[in-house]
C-alpha cells in the first residue's frame, strides 16, 4: 500500500508563507477541522497558547491532488534541514484509529523502515497531543512518520 506524504517548511512565518505559497500554487490555506469556525477556536479548544497560533499553518490542494504544505516555526536550532517529508503511513484525518492502533502502527512502519535502512531519531508530541516519530534516512535526511 502507498503511502501519502506531506512536504515540511521550517520557518520564522508559518501563516505568511502558507499564504504565499498557497497563491503561488492555487492551492487553498487548510480549512480548521470540523466543527470549528477557525483555528484560533480550535487552538482555544485544545489548550494551544495565543501565543503559539502561528507555530504552525498548512496549505492544501482544492482538488486533493498535490500533497499538503506543512509551514511550522523554526526556532533555528536543530534539526537543520529546513524542508522534510512526513510519511502518512498511520493514515490521514478520515482514518479512525484508537490511540493503541495508531501507535501499534508506528510502531510497525519504525520497523519496516529500518529494515530498510532508516534510523530512528525519537518519538515526538505535538501541541494538540499529535504523536509521530522522527526518523533519518540511510544518507542521514531527516523525515518523520505518522
Amino acid at each position: 500500500m502507498a503511502h501519502s506524504l506531506q512536504i515540511v517548511f521550517a520557518c520564522a512565518d508559518p501563516g505568511r508563507l502558507a499564504e504565499f505559497w498557497a497563491g503561488a500554487l492555487g492551492y487553498e490555506l487548510q480549512p480548521p477541522p470540523p466543527g470549528f469556525d477557525s483555528w484560533e477556536a480550535f487552538a482555544t479548544e485544545v489548550g494551544i497558547p495565543e501565543e503559539r497560533w502561528n507555530d504552525i499553518s498548512a496549505a492544501v490542494d482544492p482538488d486533493g491532488d498535490g500533497p499538503r504544505l506543512l509551514f511550522e516555526r523554526w526556532d533555528g536550532g536543530s534539526p537543520n534541514q529546513r524542508v522534510h517529508i512526513d510519511v502518512n503511513a498511520v493514515g490521514g484525518s478520515g482514518v479512525d484509529l484508537t490511540d493503541e492502533a495508531r501507535q501499534q502502527r508506528l510502531v510497525e512502519e519504525r520497523t519496516r523502515l529500518e529494515a530498510l535502512g532508516a534510523s530512528f531519531h525519537r518519538e515526538a508530541t505535538g501541541m494538540a497531543g499529535e504523536v509521530w516519530i522522527e526518523m533519518h534516512d540511510p544518507e542521514g535526511n531527516w523525515f518523520c512518520v505518522q
